[in-house]
């Protein structure tokens, strides 16, 4: 089964890679809508002279009589590949998530246990988790399919640096882990670790749309001029932060709680423990931010791309740096 895993995994990196390259198209097809061209209207001269039908005499203002509309043009055909492209990618990115799910079973199936037990099955389960809240947000709001070719950007990126440097042998739970604290603590920092990573691809999209939206056309903003208006943005980042934000608080408690009852106290200022603390302080600066009228939306926006900040350094910067009661990493 941990070969199977194996393979489920480099599969899944491949079809996130061609559902990449599928949003691609579409969004380098452009935001174009199947129109029909239009071209200058003949005018005819209408008199309101005397004459009946046919007098040339014409004492009248001019009026214009549009012609008639011609059939689709280049333009509606542009339009039409990239509704295609992007719904092949939303399908490419079901059966890249099904893969990596299925990665993830037979990688649990292999070990006997959830496969969270180091950081290279932390970073499989975070990112399905972000994939998955994904496409409840796409089936919700087709609208902004767009942001897909981000999101499966960040898949590849982050699936292919698990595979080339987290990656570790199937092992059993180390003593430490094994109770049932595991999967309460665990499986609540991992979900909403993958809501935080979904939100931060809306936050800083906001933060490229609401400059072009301002007038800037220099590198990079001019990269969303095909994005979704900045204001649908904004609210989807603050739904998922939202959302994942009193979960996380149940993750930090829990963690607490079990570090009790493991180790004979709550806290003791961990690496682990400390930035889990950063990162809580910073999202709640976000959401308090982001209630607060006199806060412009974007300064509040910069507060939760910071905190995902924070989570890849609890993530990856504590387990490489630093030492501590929370080194299950498994990579030197």
């Amino acid at each position: 089964m941990s070969a199977v895993s194996d393979q489920l995994v480099t599969f899944a990196i491949l079809v996130y890679l061609i559902a990449m390259i599928s949003h691609a198209v579409e969004y380098a097809l452009g935001n174009v809508r199947a129109v029909s061209a239009r071209v200058a209207p003949a005018r005819e001269l209408v008199g309101a002279g005397v004459g009946g039908a046919g007098v040339d005499k014409v004492d009248g203002p001019v009026a214009d009589v549009p012609a008639s509309t011609p059939p689709p043009t280049r333009r509606s055909r542009s339009a039409g590949r990239a509704r295609l492209a992007g719904r092949i990618a939303a399908g490419l990115t079901v059966l890249a998530a099904a893969l990596h799910l299925g990665a993830l079973v037979t990688r649990g199936i292999a070990a006997d246990r959830m496969p969270w037990g180091n950081m290279y099955e932390f970073v499989l389960t975070v990112t399905w988790i972000g994939t998955a809240a994904w496409l409840v947000v796409l089936w919700k709001r087709p609208a902004l399919r767009r942001l897909g070719l981000f999101l499966t950007l960040v898949m590849v990126l982050l699936l292919a640096f698990a595979e080339l440097k987290l990656y570790v042998p199937v092992v059993p739970l180390m003593p430490a882990l094994q109770s049932y604290w595991f999967i309460i603590h665990v499986s609540t920092i991992v979900f909403s670790s993958g809501i935080f990573l979904l939100g931060v691809v809306p936050a800083v999209s906001f933060l490229l749309r609401n400059g072009y939206e301002q007038g800037r056309r220099s590198f990079p903003y001019t990269l969303a001029r095909r994005l979704p208006g900045a204001a649908d943005l904004e609210r989807l980042t603050f739904a998922l932060h939202a959302f994942a934000f009193p979960i996380f608080t149940f993750a930090v408690i829990a963690g607490a709680i079990w570090a009790e009852a493991a180790w004979g106290r709550a806290w003791g200022w961990d690496p682990k423990e400390t930035w889990a603390f950063i990162s809580w302080v910073v999202y709640a600066g976000y959401l308090h931010a982001r209630a607060t009228p006199s806060v412009k939306r974007n300064v509040a926006t910069w507060i939760a791309v910071l905190g995902f900040l924070t989570v890849l350094m609890n993530l990856f910067g504590v387990n490489f740096f630093f030492t501590g009661l929370h080194s299950y990493a498994g990579v030197e």
